[in-house]
């Protein structure tokens, strides 16, 4: 994984919908920008140390296999009523003119080749879908997409998804109860290998979720990508915890890991800092590649086949089955 930063100038910043603004982010110096497939994202780092996920809003030329390099990104931004600083950051403090840094554009969300698929969007998880949605239209593939919004008013780009989708976009806003989302009526209809992505808040991808797998949809069909965890979800340190080691592969040095730090927390202290942003193993900021040991993996960002891999883990919430963890770094 290619962990440099790329610096970029904030080229334009437009509100897109009550309390969303977009972000172009162009390149520096002449320096390409990484291209990337649908349902990519980038860490932003933001002032005051800060690093937030935004998903990437728009498909780049070329095809999915051998994509060009795009002459700009584009990111869209809610303001959370419950910020920990990094939309407040976006909204307020940074600025047309200003540079910031990104990392390449990383997807664990990325679309399968399909003869139809139906894109179910909750509030702001409409940007990976957007993205999604034009490249399916650029295939001429079978799509629907189903935008839920809190009102009309605050669903980003909407007159945008209203002109360009026509009738392959549904919309429904919790200020109009007369409409409501079906979702197994929405699938029933659908052609036999259909996929099914899910963007939204926990409880709207859990609700469609589950209404998709109760009409038979198959769980290897449906995707998800999730922004932040429901408190009961994340996870934590408990009283079964123990105390272990990791040792840094490229100098030997071993440090101690108490039972009630996590890894990160624990190696900031003694000096060695890796980045975090989440701190609930979604993101994919802290990813570290292992060299040895065997990891107790907490988080939701790798896949079942990842973990049994074991060969990477995100020290931000995971822990250790063995005694020490050699890591990659």
């Amino acid at each position: 994984m290619d962990t440099s930063l790329l610096s970029v100038l904030v080229a334009d910043k437009q509100s897109v919908a009550q309390d969303t603004v977009c972000l172009e982010l162009t390149p520096l110096d002449g320096v390409a920008l990484p291209a990337y497939a649908p349902g990519a994202h980038i860490d932003v780092h933001l002032p005051g140390g800060l690093i937030r996920q935004y998903s990437l809003l728009d498909p780049v030329a070329g095809s999915v296999a051998d994509p060009v390099a795009p002459a700009r990104y584009r990111i869209a931004v809610l303001r959370e009523a419950v910020s920990r600083g990094g939309s407040v950051a976006l909204h307020d403090r940074v600025q047309v003119g200003d540079i910031l840094q990104v990392s390449q554009p990383r997807n664990h969300f990325a679309l399968v080749p399909a003869a139809h698929s139906v894109l179910f969007a909750g509030g702001i998880g409409i940007t990976p879908l957007l993205c999604m949605g034009r490249q399916l239209q650029a295939q001429q593939a079978g799509l629907a997409l189903y935008y839920n919004s809190r009102t009309a008013a605050r669903a980003a780009f909407l007159a945008d998804i209203q002109q360009d989708f026509g009738p392959q976009a549904h919309c429904y806003f919790d200020d109009q109860p007369s409409q409501s989302l079906n979702v197994a009526a929405v699938l029933a209809g659908c052609p036999a290998d259909t996929q099914v992505y899910i963007c939204g808040p926990t409880g709207y991808i859990d609700g469609v979720r589950t209404q998709a797998q109760a009409a038979g949809l198959d769980a290897a069909r449906i995707h998800v990508e999730l922004f932040a965890l429901d408190a009961a979800d994340r996870p934590v340190i408990t009283d079964q915890d123990v105390a272990f080691q990791v040792q840094l592969d490229s100098t030997g040095e071993i440090f101690d890991i108490p039972a009630d730090e996590s890894i990160t927390a624990a190696l900031d202290r003694q000096g060695v800092f890796i980045p975090v942003s989440c701190e609930e193993g979604i993101c994919g900021t802290c990813l570290t590649g292992l060299k040895g040991g065997i990891p107790d993996h907490r988080d939701t960002y790798l896949t079942d086949d990842e973990h049994a891999a074991n060969d990477q883990f995100m020290p931000c919430c995971s822990r250790a089955k063995t005694s020490l963890l050699i890591l990659d770094l």
